[in-house]
């Protein structure tokens, strides 16, 4: 597979190589040992989720309190979504910017946003099917979330979709500015130095198995 850092840091795009014959295609969607050397740690994954949206349908920009966060490795099984990574990390250099990738059964790609950054997709597709690893299990009281229509950040979904599909939820949450006066987002150096710790914890266990 290939992987690929996006313009925001700490976001990667993974590409699997697929494999058909006259049965069908094989790949391998995720690999541990290979994110690891792109990311500098494993994950530990603690959960899996899967997400089946309407055409139109916007889910985020949802985001987790450090330590620990909940880094994602999201992919889409079926139909097609364009996945946004949104830097929510105050002090970031690129604090209000965005990404985004394809993900689709075609190249059957996907992404990897580390602990503090926040995630939306769109979905293009009828019944488009997402399907998420994530480093730790759902925490209502820990999570929160990020108007995906806030002028500020910009998010662009294709004009052929019309009106945003939202939940309430995500309707009513507020704008970045907002959430920053609330004290909501993290700050690039607490991310930071969780990546740290992640990378050293990673490093010990590298060399316990080697001696």
């Amino acid at each position: 597979m290939q992987i690929r850092e996006l313009s925001i840091p700490d976001v990667y795009e993974i590409t699997p190589i697929q494999r058909g014959d006259d049965r069908g295609v094989f790949l391998e969607w995720y690999r541990h040992d290979l994110l690891e050397q792109a990311v500098g740690h494993s994950l530990t994954l603690r959960q899996g989720n899967t997400s089946v949206s309407k055409r139109g349908v916007v889910r985020g920009i949802h985001f987790a309190d450090l330590p620990p966060g909940q880094a994602k490795y999201v992919t889409c099984p079926s139909g097609a979504v364009l996945d946004f990574a949104i830097d929510v990390r105050l002090g970031s250099p690129t604090f209000g910017q965005w990404d985004t990738v394809l993900l689709d059964d075609v190249d059957r790609r996907a992404i990897y946003l580390a602990e503090g950054l926040g995630h939306a997709f769109v979905a293009l597709t009828e019944n488009a099917t997402v399907s998420y690893l994530v480093t730790d299990t759902y925490n209502p009281q820990r999570e929160h979330a990020v108007n995906p229509l806030d002028e500020q950040i910009a998010l662009r979904f294709p004009a052929e979709l019309g009106e945003p599909l939202l939940s309430p939820k995500d309707l009513e949450a507020p704008s970045l500015a907002e959430a920053e006066r609330l004290g909501l987002l993290p700050t690039y150096d607490d991310v930071r130095n969780w990546y740290s710790t992640l990378d050293a914890d990673a490093a010990d266990r590298r060399s316990i198995e080697d001696s």
